[in-house]
């Protein structure tokens, strides 16, 4: 247009330097941020230590096999998991320590155990994925905890961040959600020391009828769900799951013998779900959230309810 000289005959609208333009906002954190950041301030007034999850590929061994989760496992098949196409393995793991892991694998080591019985394939163990839970990096964590310089000493970690399952979505599932995970390394822990903490927790943020029942994971024995009570709903509904962690999977890393891991974890979903009022989990996270809740979502404030105990 400069060059042709167009503009001399063009119409153009006029400028008005005195109309003030449209108010610029401030941003606005989304109801999951907002309930993860109580979640964050109670978890730390616990002594608990934030672990690095920013990680989001990790490798089977990782992920699986230093859990002591067997490699024939359904949980590692391809419609569970997501596996990464490239790089499909990782580069390396520790060596002496994925040589322990393996024989726990095939005979059960040292610790008493019979194992699984298989041949424990390095392929398999190599393959990297999207982490299926935050307690991939929780194993990290602990193989570090006892191989630091001066040696064991007893630790509080937690972590919230997002995992990835291969699931049909509907109202209650994601493909990507959130996960809370909580764990105590210490000496003689027992399964009393982690029913106490789990109340603990959730009494700050204002369940205090709760309910333990027995269930089964690979990598925690004894294993409970835990159901808490939903006045709105009038019935008991599952909140979390938690577990001691085996000596099959705490006596490769190196830990003394004497010391025990106790652990328990929960979505992040559910319980915003529930402050908010939201009923399809698609409303609250993914292509389908509508930026007028995020607005107008109140700030997230728990009733504490160990105050009065």
């Amino acid at each position: 247009m400069l060059d042709s000289g167009a503009w001399k005959t063009t119409p153009f609208k006029p400028y008005n330097l005195v109309t003030l333009g449209e108010p610029v906002r401030g941003g606005y954190l989304h109801p999951l941020l907002k309930v993860r950041a109580e979640f964050r301030k109670i978890l730390m007034q616990m002594g608990f230590v934030e672990m690095p999850t920013n990680k989001w590929v990790e490798s089977s061994f990782w992920n699986f096999d230093s859990l002591f989760q067997p490699q024939s496992h359904p949980a590692r098949d391809a419609h569970d998991t997501f596996f990464i196409k490239d790089p499909a393995e990782t580069v390396s793991v520790p060596e002496e320590y994925y040589e322990r892991v393996k024989d726990m694998h095939e005979t059960g080591g040292s610790s008493g155990s019979i194992g699984y019985r298989y041949n424990f394939q390095r392929g398999e163990a190599f393959k990297n994925l999207l982490r299926t839970h935050t307690t991939a990096v929780s194993s990290q964590m602990l193989y570090k905890l006892a191989n630091q310089e001066g040696g064991f000493q007893p630790q509080r970690y937690f972590s919230i961040d997002r995992v990835f399952r291969n699931e049909t979505m509907d109202a209650t599932h994601l493909c990507e959600f959130h996960q809370v995970e909580g764990l105590v390394a210490d000496y003689d822990l027992s399964l009393g020391d982690l029913i106490g903490t789990i109340e603990t927790f959730f009494k700050k943020i204002g369940i205090t009828q709760l309910r333990f029942k027995p269930a089964f994971n690979p990598y925690t024995e004894p294993s409970m769900e835990i159901f808490g009570y939903h006045p709105d709903l009038k019935k008991w509904t599952e909140i979390g799951n938690s577990g001691m962690f085996r000596p099959e999977m705490l006596q490769p890393m190196g830990l003394p013998e004497n010391v025990r891991v106790i652990a328990w974890g929960l979505s992040l979903e559910r319980p915003t779900m529930i402050k908010y009022r939201i009923k399809n989990i698609r409303d609250l996270f993914g292509h389908k959230v509508e930026m007028a809740r995020t607005r107008t979502a109140p700030i997230c404030r728990f009733d504490d309810a160990s105050a009065a105990y």
